[in-house]
């Protein structure tokens, strides 16, 4: 029996092992058939290049201008600019110049406004003095020349009150008060009411000969027309 498996182990051939399949894993020692449905890749395989999902854009191909016809489309885009900001400016002078006149205006009228203001402050004022005054010329007329020249308390009450009158006018005129006595002088209708008309030969027509109230002016303004008697025309 011994001997029978001696010659079995001569006959059998000996089995080699590879070194390299010796060092993998057990569970990589599988049957030939087992392995045969695994897939091997190659390490030097490439990727494929990946297909382009966007589709590139047709560019048609620019007209190239030459530089003198860029040069001068260039010039008259500048010129054209250049004639609408002068035009602007143009525009924005003139709107200035009109403010300035029209606040310049307004100065002027302001101040004449504030001017005419000052003026005429006194004229109800003024209006109302007019009474008092005319008392005084109706207290000098009341007293007649043979009654100053005989008495002398009369006549230094005639003084006196002569005096406070020339005082009063006097004060007035100092804020452009000022009296119409028109005798003598050509009848004007602006400052002279004409209250009646009679001819005299020696005379010239339309003659202020008679003043029956003395008029007033504030400024130049006329407050009170003077009450004049004119001579009339032969017509």
């Amino acid at each position: 029996m011994q001997r029978s498996l001696t010659r079995l182990a001569i006959r059998a051939p000996a089995i080699r092992i590879n070194p390299v399949m010796a060092s993998r894993p057990l569970m990589l020692r599988q049957p030939t058939k087992m392995v045969a449905g695994l897939r091997y890749y190659s390490a030097d395989a490439k990727e494929s290049p990946k297909e382009e999902t966007e589709p590139k854009e047709e560019t048609e191909p620019k007209e190239e201008k030459s530089g003198e016809e860029g040069a001068k489309s260039e010039l008259e885009l500048l010129q054209e600019k250049f004639n609408k900001k002068d035009k602007e400016y143009a525009e924005l002078k003139n709107h200035y110049l009109r403010s300035v006149a029209d606040f310049r205006n307004l100065q002027e009228t302001t101040k004449r406004e504030i001017q005419k203001s000052r003026d005429f402050a006194l004229q109800r004022f003024a209006r109302d003095l007019l009474e008092s005054i005319d008392n005084f010329d109706h207290a000098l007329r009341a007293v007649s020349e043979d009654a100053v020249a005989n008495n002398q308390e009369i006549k230094n009450l005639y003084d006196g009150v002569k005096m406070t009158q020339s005082v009063f006018e006097k004060t007035l005129n100092k804020h452009g008060i000022q009296k119409i006595d028109p005798l003598g002088e050509k009848f004007d209708p602006n400052v002279h009411e004409a209250t009646f008309e009679v001819p005299q030969p020696d005379k010239e027509p339309g003659t202020v000969f008679h003043v029956q109230q003395p008029g007033y002016s504030l400024n130049d303004r006329v407050l009170r027309a003077a009450k004049v008697g004119i001579v009339k025309g032969t017509d």
